[in-house]
């Protein structure tokens, strides 16, 4: 068990070393602060697993581990290549000759197929030095060897602090200014800690991308459940052997699905029993299937895997993705070429479209006896076959099916789906595939924040025909000289083109509710999300186009249908009596197009929604894009189409993926009241629209909005609660820049150490802003009673009041900006609009940009709790100038010097109350206009005008001659891209050497040259 609340890490790490040692069974190796030379290739301890447990010859032992330290060391190439020859020789031996002209032997340097023959053990404060010189030495808290060779290492921290911090520690020893090289042969890079559990990943995996492990156990204690689970002796060397891949650039491990997907389909194989893998969209089931055909290539006699799509797009992706794991798969080209391939051995991995087994709408019976006609004689599949079928819902019955079996009578058939099976097709799909293999709900996603939580939300637009004599009157007009009987069938159609007259209006309110949420709804406004808009028809895609391009979405919207705008289009349609709905078509897709061709339009398009949302906010879209793997993200997708069961469950997902740490929920938007049940039952999505499901295989798919919203409101509130708690009283403006900011703004140190304490305070405030303003105008809806209102409302108020005026303090006002939502507008509308005025005076500007410009007067564009204090105001403005000075001081460190020399002067006589505060205003305003523009001082010679020159002449000792020389003689020698070439950076030295006579001195103005941006 854990200690209590607290636990600082020595304890959290004594017990973790126990748990290794004791349960694990692994060896300690011991405390390694102090032992010189640690290594991540012990190879005392490689060679004795070498010469005691795999009997090798000692001359085979040498080259074998030559060849492997050879690799591992390698500096010459980047990290991920070398863990991936690294990785190449641990999983498939190394290949070494005793003598020249002897067989080739491979030594394995792990005994996979025996795990417990190998040596474990387990180092803790292992300290290993810099890759050379320049980088620094760190300490991994515990690091795991197999066989001398480390494989895993651990960074645990205590129960109060986040374990995102071990995370950036792992990411940042993998950086070439501390120990890269350790990493070279790294496997599972952890972080943990007994409030989180563990984290893993491995090489150069990104913060956001670290996994949890997911399994039941007794074990209370999450972190040593999670430890137990991994690193479990058979289970962590089959991670490694099994559940790695290196896809195309990126290193990659297994989430729990995953794995346990895998390991369940591996029991069936072995049975020859086929099944479904059911994993909800966006869970990783193209690398499930990559590891189970991995496995089945290696652990079957004589194996084929045969992989089965019903799109080319899917075809297409299967194949990048078994080629980005260095496994070439061989696509068949057609039926016939099919046919050819399953009659040779070769090869083992084959992808294929289903319909190339033949034609959908042929009689069962006939169809099979018609392949079996056409089958070279003798025909006979080679190899014992496995066939995965993708997206088996779409594929799994009929005549398809049936000839798949009746062409591979003994194959063994798998089939995978990001969606849940039908009710009405569940019994069917068993009968044909066999029982789940394993399932990955929805919920369960959402809860391993694999995908995100997904809203709904619906809306209504009423239409009305305003006037039915006018149209009684439009009518009459065109129909004159028609005999009654073509009225008579002219009005048969009277219904859709009365509802084509109505749809105008309504066309035009959803655009404008659109545009509105782009103006209100927090990742539209910021440039950050994006979204989609379904449309019933490709035609009514064009009209909502055409309304888009007249606002401000002009530009930033486009249509990807399956529509190619030809001339045959638009034939014999021209009757002179205006545009028919074929013409309109033609004619606004020509005009969006503007000469490209569609299919790289399209391209382009989904490349700007996707890299560029803020230039491409809105895809309107009808049947492309929804489903499969091209099927971008969105943060919001519109529906106005009739969608049900498998074609809306895969739509809705696509808002449900990862984009972003500002995302933190899809939503949905229906037009067409696709859940009609929601009145009846707030719980229940599972009727109308996916009453095809069973209740359970949606469970959790759409929450309720109020719910949630109220509840992450909540949440809100009281994280940025328990933050500012240790605030002291009063909590006033100045006790909580104190808190934030520093105590003493002559401290130095403290600005910046209380850095994350303010983004804490940003990201939080942030949060909860976002939340209120989901809920502004529905508090009453979401149960909150008047006088609770009245509090949050004062809360939200309060807490953006304390934000704005730390972001000013500490000058963070700019730079921290990517993390505050762009909900301005909600907040102006729904807290004080007197407070929006205060703070928009800054119009995007520093405190230091405002005080250059408007001297002492910027003090007036000062939110009122900080202006009303002639202290806060003080302790503001010296915090900002501080920063400034901070940052500036690499490039000119003198004048900066005297710059902070000036401020510390400044700061002691107005707190000995040395000079009136006016005065005081006066000569700061000075210093920050002298700290932000240096030129604009009267202390340097006419001839020193620019930035470089001042920063030389202020570093020789304001000897302008030769600071000028230097200058010349640099900007002479100097070429382009010199920094980081050794033999141009010699160059520029040369220069300074040519007027400087000492190392220390010339050392010092080369680092200062650098930093200069003019050379």
């Amino acid at each position: 068990m854990s200690g209590g609340v607290g636990q600082k890490e020595r304890e959290t790490q004594n017990r973790v070393i126990r748990l290794f040692t004791e349960k694990l069974k692994y060896d300690y190796l011991g405390n390694w602060i102090d032992r010189p030379g640690n290594r991540n290739i012990e190879d005392g301890f490689l060679r004795t697993f070498l010469a005691d447990k795999q009997h090798v010859a000692p001359t085979l032992i040498d080259r074998a581990v030559f060849e492997f330290t050879k690799v591992a060391t390698d500096q010459s190439r980047s990290l991920y290549d070398v863990n991936h020859a690294v990785y190449d020789l641990l999983r498939y031996g190394v290949k070494v000759k005793a003598e020249t002209g002897e067989n080739t032997q491979t030594i394995w340097l792990i005994d996979w197929k025996n795990p417990l023959n190998n040596h474990f053990a387990v180092a803790e404060e292992v300290t290993v030095a810099g890759s050379d010189a320049k980088a620094h030495t760190k300490r991994p808290d515990v690091v795991l060897y197999v066989n001398g060779i480390a494989l895993g290492v651990l960074e645990l921290k205590r129960s109060t602090v986040s374990v995102s911090e071990g995370i950036r520690q792992n990411r940042d020893n993998q950086k070439p200014e501390f120990i890269r090289p350790f990493f070279t042969t790294m496997q599972l890079v952890m972080a943990g800690s007994d409030t989180a559990g563990l984290r893993y990943g491995t090489i150069l995996t990104p913060e956001k991308h670290y996994l949890t492990w997911k399994e039941d156990s007794p074990i209370e204690d999450v972190l040593d459940r999670h430890l137990t689970q991994v690193c479990d002796k058979r289970r962590f060397l089959e991670i490694i052997h099994d559940f790695i891949v290196f896809d195309a650039g990126t290193k990659k491990l297994c989430r729990h699905n995953q794995y346990f997907g895998v390991k369940a389909a591996q029991d069936r194989v072995r049975r020859r029993e086929g099944g479904i893998i059911w994993h909800t969209q966006g869970s990783g089931k193209s690398l499930t299937m990559v590891w189970l055909a991995k496995w089945i290539r290696e652990n079957v006699t004589d194996p084929r895997v045969l992989i089965i799509t019903d799109r080319t797009e899917l075809d297409e992706q299967i194949e990048k993705v078994f080629k980005g794991v260095n496994e070439d798969i061989r696509r068949s080209k057609s039926g016939s070429d099919l046919i050819t391939v399953l009659n040779e051995p070769l090869p083992w991995l084959i992808g294929s479209l289903v319909h190339k087994f033949g034609r959908e709408d042929a009689d069962t019976d006939e169809f099979i006896e018609e392949v079996k006609r056409a089958l070279p004689p003798g025909f006979k599949p080679k190899g014992d076959i496995y066939v995965f079928v993708d997206e088996c819902h779409r594929t799994q019955t009929g005549v398809l099916h049936d000839a798949m079996k009746a062409i591979l009578p003994n194959a063994m058939f798998i089939g995978f789906t990001g969606t849940p099976l039908l009710k009405a097709d569940k019994q069917t799909s068993i009968e044909v595939f066999g029982t789940y293999i394993h399932t990955y709900r929805f919920d369960e996603a959402v809860r391993d924040q694999v995908v995100l939580d997904l809203r709904y939300e619906a809306r209504d637009i009423d239409q009305v025909i305003t006037s039915s004599a006018k149209i009684d009157q439009w009518f009459d007009s065109k129909t004159k000289g028609l005999t009654d009987l073509a009225k008579s069938q002219l009005k048969q159609r009277w219904g859709t083109l009365q509802k084509v007259l109505s749809s105008q209006s309504r066309l035009e309110k959803i655009v404008a509710d659109i545009v509105m949420d782009m103006e209100l709804r927090d990742r539209l406004k910021s440039g950050h999300g994006n979204a989609m808009l379904v449309s019933d028809s490709i035609y009514n895609a064009c009209k909502f186009y055409e309304l888009f391009e007249k606002t401000e979405l002009a530009g930033k919207c486009a249509i990807i249908t399956s529509y190619k705008p030809s001339p045959s289009d638009i034939k014999g349609e021209d009757s002179g009596e205006g545009l028919t709905e074929k013409l309109r078509q033609y004619d606004i897709y020509n005009r969006m197009l503007n000469g490209a061709d569609p299919e790289k339009f399209e391209t382009a398009v989904k490349t700007r929604f996707i890299d560029e949302p803020g230039q491409m906010k809105l895809l309107i879209v009808v049947d492309k894009l929804l489903t499969g793997f091209d099927a971008p993200s969105a943060t919001y997708l519109y529906i106005d189409k009739k969608m049900s069961d498998h074609g809306l469950f895969q739509a809705i997902c696509r808002v449900n993926r990862l984009d972003g740490d500002d995302k933190e929920y899809g939503t949905i938007i229906d037009y067409k009241d696709l859940f009609k049940s929601l009145e009846k039952s707030i719980q229940d999505y599972t009727s109308e629209a996916l009453e095809g499901y069973d209740k359970k295989d949606v469970e959790g798919l759409l929450s309720n909005r109020m719910e949630k919203a109220r509840e992450r409101l909540d949440d809100a509130r009281e994280a940025v609660k328990a933050l500012c708690e240790p605030v002291p009283p009063p909590q006033d403006t100045a006790a909580y820049l104190h808190y934030f900011c520093a105590e003493d703004t002559l401290d130095k140190a403290a600005l910046k150490a209380n850095e994350p304490k303010r983004l804490t305070l940003y990201k939080l405030v942030a949060a909860l802003l976002r939340a209120y303003a989901e809920l502004a105008n529905e508090m009453p809806e979401a149960g909150y009673s008047d006088a609770e209102i009245a509090t949050i409302k004062g809360e939200v108020a309060h807490f953006e009041n304390v934000r704005n005026e730390v972001k000013l303090a500490s000058s963070d006002y700019i730079d921290l900006k990517m993390y505050e939502p762009a909900m301005r507008h909600l907040i102006d509308t729904y807290i004080r609009a007197e407070e929006s005025e205060k703070i928009s005076a800054f119009d995007d500007m520093s405190l230091i940009q405002l005080i250059v410009e408007r001297g002492a007067d910027a003090v007036d564009a000062l939110p009122k709790g900080i202006k009303q204090n002639q202290e806060a105001v003080a302790e503001t403005i010296e915090n900002n100038v501080r920063k400034l000075i901070i940052d500036e001081q690499p490039v000119n460190p003198k004048y900066y010097e005297s710059m902070s020399a000036l401020l510390d002067a400044l700061i002691t006589e107005r707190r000995n109350q040395a000079i009136s505060y006016e005065e005081y205003l006066r000569r700061i305003v000075e210093l920050t206009k002298n700290a932000k523009n240096p030129a604009g001082t009267a202390a340097y010679p006419v001839a020193i005008k620019t930035a470089a020159q001042r920063a030389l002449f202020d570093n020789l000792d304001r000897d302008a001659e030769v600071a000028l020389s230097i200058d010349a003689d640099i900007r002479h020698v100097k070429k382009a891209g010199w920094r980081g070439s050794l033999i141009k950076e010699r160059e520029v030295r040369a220069a300074i050497r040519d007027h400087i006579a000492d190392k220390a001195r010339i050392d010092a103005i080369f680092d200062l040259v650098k930093k200069q941006d003019e050379y």
